[in-house]
């Protein structure tokens, strides 16, 4: 843990539940998330993870039929009208996810630089950010080529920048050495604690990656919709 974040929370969630239909998917959800914390989610399929990421990352509203409340940096998130969530969203997350989801007509530095278009950051702007970002990942010289060109291990290294372009305040990844190789995959995990260091960032992590999940400052284990440790 990094004591000097000791007292900030980063988020605030508070009964979240979920619904799809009559089926209850999660049962008031309660977690808080510390500002510099890297949290581990882990659990077996089914039990709810990749939902609560996805309301926590703003990318699926929590049900309304019962009271809750989320919160990131202190800003209530259920008070954002569907644009000022986008742009919340687009200016404060960054998202990774177990496939890289990089455009394929598109250069590596295209794609980290997207996200900072949306946000209208000017473009000599967004690639010095996106070649800073890229040079620190040791991409430096794989600038020009596109995602059919690189590994599968430099592939997900363009989707972190690209997830670091807006510097967000939370970083969340939902299973994000779950496609590579085991040397790969340690060498993301070792990443994100470098990441951490280096600019403070906040990591939420769904995986079923043992290894990556004891890592954390902090494991949370799910279970049928609860979180259960």
């Amino acid at each position: 843990m990094l004591l000097f974040f000791k007292f900030t929370n980063m988020i605030k969630a508070n009964n979240i539940h979920k619904y799809y239909g009559e089926l209850h998917v999660l049962k008031g959800v309660h977690l808080e998330v510390k500002k510099g914390e890297i949290v581990s989610i882990v659990g077996a399929s089914g039990a709810g993870k990749t939902t609560l990421l996805q309301i926590l990352g703003t990318l699926l509203p929590a049900s309304s039929k019962k009271k809750f409340n989320l919160s990131i940096n202190a800003k209530e998130i259920s008070s954002l009208n569907p644009n000022a969530l986008a742009k919340f969203r687009n200016k404060y997350l960054g998202f990774i996810f177990q496939f890289h989801q990089l455009l394929p007509e598109f250069t590596a530095l295209e794609n980290v630089c997207i996200p900072a278009y949306i946000k209208g950051t000017k473009e000599t702007q967004a690639q010095a950010k996106a070649k800073e970002l890229l040079a620190f990942l040791g991409l430096s010289a794989r600038l020009d080529h596109k995602p059919s060109e690189l590994s599968g291990g430099e592939q997900q290294r363009v989707a972190v920048a690209r997830a670091l372009i807006n510097d967000p305040l939370v970083v969340l990844a939902d299973e994000p050495s779950g496609n590579l190789d085991s040397s790969a995959a340690a060498q993301l995990h070792q990443l994100f604690f470098k990441l951490r260091k280096t600019y403070g960032y906040t990591f939420i992590i769904v995986t079923h990656n043992e290894e990556l999940a004891s890592m954390a400052d902090r494991k949370i284990t799910m279970s049928d919709g609860k979180i259960s440790s």
